[in-house]
């Protein structure tokens, strides 16, 4: 039996599981699990300064080492430690006085700068209406850029006036830009539109407001006022999906939809820009504005103020009205003219700031909305003014007008990165100028594609042209002047962007000093793949042949190479795995590159080395990759490889190439340690008796010869064989620190599968301990083998034996043969060291080799087989078997893709996971991924459908009838989901047709010719299209004609195929209930879609020392020691925040660790605090009906119930629940942990009858997925006897409960605590159930006058509910009082004493309370 928790100590029973929470449930650490971040200090801040979030001492304590040298952090734990300590730093206060407010006090810290008071000030509720001020000590102004510490005189205590400064034009549009947004601070319809980085929240509408204050309010389970009743659809069982409540309306609804009306207009005057002679008087500019009173008035902006003038619509008068009301701010001269506004101000301010500020702040990037509600258009000059102006970005925050944003890019990587200090502000840097050069190119690509934008080859067709806007160069996704011909043409071009995305990320990360890639975004919009790239200075100004000095422009035909770039991209080739290699050129000259040939090297005119053109950065997948007489390994050829795919461009993931060769590591190891081995044992016989020694000498040269043969296809076939065995171990054994220990176990179990040949020759220790100490009598080992069970990448590893660690074994010679044999067998480049590295231009069409590197192209070609095969052999396995064993449980599309990619799969493979699914013993515990991946299949070939049909409608830039847009994306719609089969195309009338005209135009279909090709389109003809699509690309049958038999064959649900086609194609329809199985009118007509949004990819960088800190925090909890495992987490929050700002993925997944362990140490209130910035950032940044985002509902009800608010913990189940059955339906294992939840809580509000519902569709649930005979199902069996019991129905709750007790019985035998305490609970029953019946039998037999023993029923306690809550979802609750904090603090140093006198952490406290959870948490591992 493996439990989830072996690998910890058994009083911290869940950490683990909290490490796997973290990462979204996936193994792959490296890219999900960073992530911390600090609450913004309560006044919130505006979306600049997010990054430096928090008034307080708090956020930039790190910054203090910058005095103390702060050392770097990649000395491991230890130097974090260190580091912990030096980054503690002391906060001051300082007093502020605001004209016409009351002095307060204001915590600050000495990194900040002054600019960050302002901007606390400008957020302020009192002080919020200034923005043209300056800060003064003692008379003095300070300075806006300098850091506090810097300031003469400013200690604790001191007073800084905001003194009023006079405006400039560019002051007067800063502040009416910033009343408009304290105006339009409640309206959602920024989120709605997807503007300024808003997104949606609904937390606050089922918690009423912020959770720490309801917490005091609602102390206490008063249940009668608790309405528990959910809606119906929401009930078990339900079949109704409806769309309304994805955006629920709360009371406060029409506040939110149409702001407290303070103004009916706010708008720039016709009258501006003001004359030369009135300048001269100091206007600066003109506004109009209309009051609710409907009084209409015309303001000057002047350098003094904002005052009445005396113009009207058609008279321009701009001397002062009587009285001029001069204000130096607007809000004071509107407080001034209108009652209402003064009210409604107020009333809108105190709503504003009563807001979590996690509502209010930006996200790094922004997220659409799949639906909307039909929101009114208003009047809004800053939104007219920056659509048709040209605000390029941000440049009323800097000097200038557009941004060099390839200046800025490669600057933020030049800065210095010596100390933890200047690593932070440099990763700071690097991540806000990513967001915003992101959402400059987001721009851009819309501007291109609605043809706003003019082609710098305008005279070109429209797919060829290409584009310059806001020093942003945009190109278009097709196959110009058939560069990607011999590729697979506009295919070829369409994959190109997205490998060269790949190779860019891959390239950033290894962030090489000196090697320079552009800024890179692909968007698609409308059908149309637009590249978005950063200008390397100069090049628009010379041909590319001039240009290139490494690499090649045509495919390698003409291949050029610099010594410069050489040595660069040889610091890059480690860690990415490029093998240096030779090519010939043009003149069958040997060129030598460190990169595929399209990857081309160029200086710019700023003296940087550039490289683009990425696309080749990772090796050819040979799966689908023709290539005439070459055979692949037999796994790839049974599973009918190779296959013909659209494009040559298939390459395989990093992650692919990452796992393989940490499986070739493993399989190196195991080979070297067991030869090493026989040599010991060899040495040992001869000495011991020279008979024996005769024997084992025959012996020995057996195991070369079948353990390394030469690398040819025999070597695959070994290889891939052990493979199977060793499967996802290898891959996994980097993080079994912070992955599950399931993994760890079924290492050690593969390594005994795999080495079966040790026993013939040697008696030494049993197999499955050779990986980690099976020789360590031999130095080699000593060195070498340990490495093997650390916890970070593989490089290291690598590293160290290339660095000659293990040169003073190989001295000796037969040691030295080992190792040749071992790097043989598994391919490695070099003789004396494992060492893999892939060459990217095998089998690239137009690339030569010289004919003496013609064993070493063997090679490499067998390698790029090996790694196609072990995809196939191990990794798509490895992903089922991991969701089979739960460890891996995606909800939707974007999850599974998630899944997929972590493992090195491409999507392309989705058909063959599906048959892989479809042929497993087990598919029925794997349904709810069949699903899942038949809905993605299915979403995804219509998304490629959509693509063309959208193409077909309109040209770039000549904005061909764009008016039938709505028309025809409704129609492609009805043809997907509508069961109407005649979905006819809805022409939309020409609203522009003049009455003279109309005759002649009467037959005129809108566009006329092709344009109208798309209403042509049936249900039929799609769903035929979409069926070829699933064969030609995935390989994979459909057995479907139309939406009707999808639903009925896979069990989809409509409502999930329109949220994930919607995602996809970045439609944003209108949120109503859609009947999609009217067979008499189709589901969707034009007014019902809302938007079309781009779908971005973006580079994504990452703050790696708040992640090392966070590591070293995981360690810490695993091996039990919260306290410290806390301290570092908070820590890592604090450095995540600082590089990150307030709003990130990884900090909200930090977040939820972190209230997991408060909750474990028994802080509830905090363990609420940091769940609800969890959930509140989840639905921010990543949706809000994401998976992940659903999972942080549950969380936060579990504490919720925990703090006594049983009200709230379930209206959040009933949320998560709801949202679970629209993103993928009631059948999923996930189900059956939430109605668990719901069900127990029900339980403890007496609502039985409703419990029971829940918990028996959890136990069907359960039974499903995780076997009948699993613990998981006897735990079930268990609630449901509990509420029988409280119903009374012993007979019921006996037999529930009788079925537990079998499984704890067979599963974990009678001893244990478990079954003991099932057979108790069986005992009461029957004593209840007898007392009962005697009762029933005094009643018959004497009627009214029996003299009735009172029954005890009693109602569950709350803690009692609470235990089991916390056992279902992992967690074992430890109450901490004084009296446990002394105990746990023994028991830490205990633990320390017993690690130093050498004792395993298994040897502890055997008999633990904890030890339940152990087992608990066994389930599907069990059966």
């Amino acid at each position: 039996m493996v439990s989830k928790t072996d690998d910890i100590p058994v009083s911290v029973p869940n950490c683990n599981v909290n490490t796997v929470d973290l990462a979204g449930e996936t193994p792959d650490r490296k890219e999900t699990t960073k992530a911390p971040h600090k609450d913004p200090c309560a006044c919130g801040h505006s979306a600049d300064t997010a990054v430096m979030n928090g008034g307080g001492a708090h956020d930039h304590s790190e910054e203090e080492s910058k005095q103390n040298g702060g050392g770097d952090t990649d000395g491991g734990e230890d130097s974090n430690e260190q580091e912990v300590i030096v980054i503690q730093d002391t906060g001051f206060t300082v007093k502020i006085q605001a004209p016409g407010a009351e002095p307060f006090d204001l915590q600050v810290s000495p990194q900040e700068m002054v600019q960050e008071i302002h901007q606390v000030l400008m957020d302020r509720e009192d002080t919020c209406h200034r923005t043209c001020f300056s800060l003064q000590l003692d008379g003095n102004v300070l300075d806006n850029f300098a850091e506090l510490k810097s300031i003469e005189g400013l200690q604790e205590g001191s007073l800084l006036k905001v003194v009023e400064e006079p405006y400039t034009v560019r002051e007067a549009r800063i502040h009416v830009r910033h009343i408009r947004d304290l105006l339009k601070s409640l309206d959602p319809s920024d989120a709605y539109n997807g503007v300024d980085c808003n997104s949606l929240s609904f937390l606050s509408v089922f918690t009423d407001g912020d959770l720490g204050d309801s917490g005091k309010r609602k102390k206490g389970s008063d249940l009668e006022q608790i309405d528990c009743t959910p809606p119906e659809h929401i009930l078990p069982g339900s079949k109704e999906r409806p769309l309304l409540p994805l955006q629920p309306q709360n009371k406060d609804w029409k506040v939110i939809m149409m702001p407290m009306q303070c103004l009916k207009v706010l708008t720039m005057s016709g009258w501006n820009p003001p004359p030369g002679n009135r300048k001269m008087h100091g206007d600066l500019m003109y506004l109009y504005m209309v009051t609710v009173e409907e009084r209409h008035i015309s303001i000057t902006a002047s350098t003094r103020g904002f005052y009445l003038n005396q113009s009207t619509t058609y008279t321009f008068n701009p001397k002062p009205a009587n009285p001029s009301f001069l204000s130096h701010s607007l809000v004071e001269l509107l407080s001034q003219i209108s009652p209402a506004f003064k009210k409604n101000f107020t009333a809108l301010q105190k709503k504003r700031v009563q807001r979590h500020p996690f509502e209010r702040i930006a996200t790094p990037f922004q997220v659409y909305s799949w639906t909307a509600p039909q929101v009114d258009h208003t009047m809004d000059c800053v939104r007219a003014e920056d659509a048709y102006t040209s605000r390029l970005g941000y440049e009323e925050h800097i000097p200038g007008q557009t941004r060099d944003w390839n200046e800025e890019l490669q600057t933020t990587r030049e800065l210095a990165r010596k100390n933890l200090p200047e690593r932070l502000l440099r990763e700071r840097a690097i991540f806000k100028v990513h967001s915003d050069f992101a959402a400059a190119a987001t721009r851009g690509s819309v501007a291109v594609i609605d043809g706003n934008v003019m082609a710098i080859n305008p005279g070109e067709e429209t797919r060829m042209q290409m584009f310059i806007w806001n020093n942003i160069f945009f190109s278009l996704g097709f196959d110009v002047r058939d560069h990607y011909r011999e590729l697979g043409g506009d295919a070829a071009a369409h994959a190109a962007p997205t490998n060269d995305l790949n190779g860019v990320r891959a390239y950033g990360a290894v962030d090489v000093e000196g090697l320079y890639t552009l800024g890179t975004v692909v968007v698609d919009y409308r059908g149309y793949r637009v590249t978005a790239q950063s200008i390397i200075p100069g090049i628009l100004e010379r041909e590319q042949e001039q240009s290139v000095i490494y690499g090649s422009i045509d495919f390698g035909k003409t291949v050029v190479s610099h010594g410069k770039y050489l040595e660069l991209l040889e610091k890059t080739s480690r860690p990415l795995k490029v093998q240096r290699h030779d090519v010939l050129n043009e003149k069958d000259e040997s060129v030598e590159l460190c990169s595929s040939v399209e990857c081309k090297g160029i200086i710019g005119n700023d003296g940087r080395h550039y490289i683009l053109d990425l696309l080749r950065t990772f090796p050819p997948d040979l799966n689908f990759l023709p290539v005439e007489g070459e055979e692949l390994s037999p796994e790839s050829v049974r599973q009918g490889f190779p296959r013909q795919h659209r494009h040559r461009l298939a390459c395989l993931r990093q992650e692919l190439i990452e796992a393989f060769v940490e499986h070739r590591y493993l399989l190196f190891m195991k080979m070297a340690a067991l030869q090493l081995m026989q040599q010991k044992a060899n040495k040992e016989s001869k000495m011991a008796a020279l008979t024996e020694n005769s024997s084992t000498e025959a012996d020995i040269p057996a195991l070369p010869s079948t353990e390394t043969p030469d690398a040819s296809a025999e070597s695959s076939e070994t290889s891939t064989e052990t493979l199977t065995d060793g499967k996802s171990d290898a891959v996994q054994t980097e993080t079994t620190s912070t992955s599950d220990a399931p993994r760890a176990a079924a290492t050690e179990a593969t390594t005994t599968e795999a080495a079966p040949k040790a026993e013939p020759t040697t008696d030494s220790p049993s197999a499955a301990t050779t990986t980690t100490n099976a020789s360590q009598a031999t130095p080699t080992e000593d060195n070498v083998i340990p490495m093997v069970t650390t916890n970070g990448p593989l490089l290291p590893i690598a590293t160290a034996i290339q660095n000659g660690e293990c040169e003073s074994p190989l001295e000796d010679p037969k040691s030295r043969e080992v190792v040749l044999n071992a790097c043989k067998a598994v391919g490695s480049i070099s003789n004396t060291s494992f060492d893999i590295r892939f060459n990217p231009d095998i089998f690239s069409p137009g690339v030569r080799f010289p004919e003496d590197s013609a064993d070493d192209i063997q090679k490499q070609k067998q390698l790029l087989k090996d790694a196609a095969a072990f995809l196939m052999s191990c990794q798509i396995p490895s992903l089922v078997k991991d969701c089979l064993d739960h460890s891996a449980l995606p909800m939707d599309g974007a999850t599974l893709t998630e899944a997929l990619h972590q493992r090195g799969i491409n999507i392309r493979y989705l058909g063959n996971v599906l048959e892989f699914v479809d042929k497993t013993p087990a598919k029925a515990q794997l349904e709810h991924f069949y699903r899942i991946g038949i809905s993605e299949l299915i979403t995804r070939c219509a998304k490629h459908i959509f693509k063309t049909y959208l193409q077909t409608m309109y040209s770039v830039s000549q904005g061909v009838e764009l008016s039938a847009l709505s028309a025809a994306v409704s129609h492609f719609l009805n043809c997907f989901l509508s069961s109407f089969p005649d979905a006819v195309a809805h022409l939309p009338a020409d609203e522009l047709v003049s009455r003279r005209k109309n005759r002649k135009r009467r037959n005129r279909v809108p566009g006329g010719g092709d344009n109208t090709a798309w209403a042509s389109l049936t249900p039929s003809e799609l769903w035929k299209n979409i069926v070829s699509e699933a064969q030609s690309y995935y390989h994979f049958t459909l057995y479907c004609e139309n939406a009707d038999q999808v639903v009925e064959k896979y069990g989809l649900q409509k409502i999930t195929l329109l949220r994930e086609i919607s995602i996809k194609a970045g439609i944003q329809i209108l949120i109503k209930e859609y009947n999609f199985d009217s067979r008499h009118k189709p589901a969707f007509t034009e007014e019902d879609i809302l938007n079309i949004f781009p779908v971005v990819k973006h580079v994504n960088p990452k703050a790696s020392d708040a992640f090392h800190f966070f590591q070293s925090g995981q360690a810490k909890v695993q091996q039990g020691y919260l306290k410290e495992g806390c301290e570092l987490i908070n820590e890592a929050l604090n450095l995540f925040n600082n590089v990150y700002g307030a709003m990130h993925v990884e900090i909200c997944a930090c977040l939820r660790l972190l209230s997991r362990l408060n909750y474990i140490m028994g802080d509830h209130h905090e363990a609420l605090s940091n769940q609800q910035k969890a959930v509140l950032m989840s639905e921010r940044v990543l949706g809000i009906e994401h998976p992940n985002t659903i999972q942080e509902y549950m969380h936060l009800a579990l504490y919720c119930f925990a703090n006594g608010q049983l009200s709230t913990a379930l209206k959040l189940l009933y949320r998560a629940r709801y949202l679970m059955l629209m993103v993928c339906g009631e059948d999923h294992p996930e189900m059956a942990l939430l109605d668990s939840n719901i069900g127990l809580v029900l339980h403890g509000v007496m609502e039985y009858d409703l419990s029971l519902r829940f918990l028996e569709n959890a136990l069907a649930l359960n039974s499903k997925y995780h076997l009948p005979r699993s613990l998981k199902v006897a735990l079930s069996h268990h609630l449901v006897a509990r509420v029988y019991e409280s119903k009374a129905d012993f007979r019921s709750a006996l037999q529930h409960e009788k079925e537990g007790y079998t499984i704890y019985k067979n599963q974990v035998g009678e001893a244990h605590e478990k079954t003991k305490e099932s057979s108790e609970y069986l005992k009461y029953l029957t004593q209840q159930a007898v007392a009962l019946q005697r009762t029933m039998n005094e009643i018959y037999k004497n009627g009214s006058n029996a003299s009735i023993m009172p029954l005890k029923f009693t109602a569950p306690s709350m803690a009692s509910v609470l235990e089991q809550l916390n056992i279902i979802n992992g967690i074992i609750f430890i109450p901490l009082s004084q009296k446990d904090l002394e105990n746990l603090k023994a028991e830490v140093q205990r633990r320390q004493l017993l690690q130093e006198s050498g004792k395993s952490m298994e040897e502890l406290t055997v008999d633990s309370p904890l030890e339940l959870e152990d087992k608990i948490s066994m389930d599907v591992n069990v059966d």
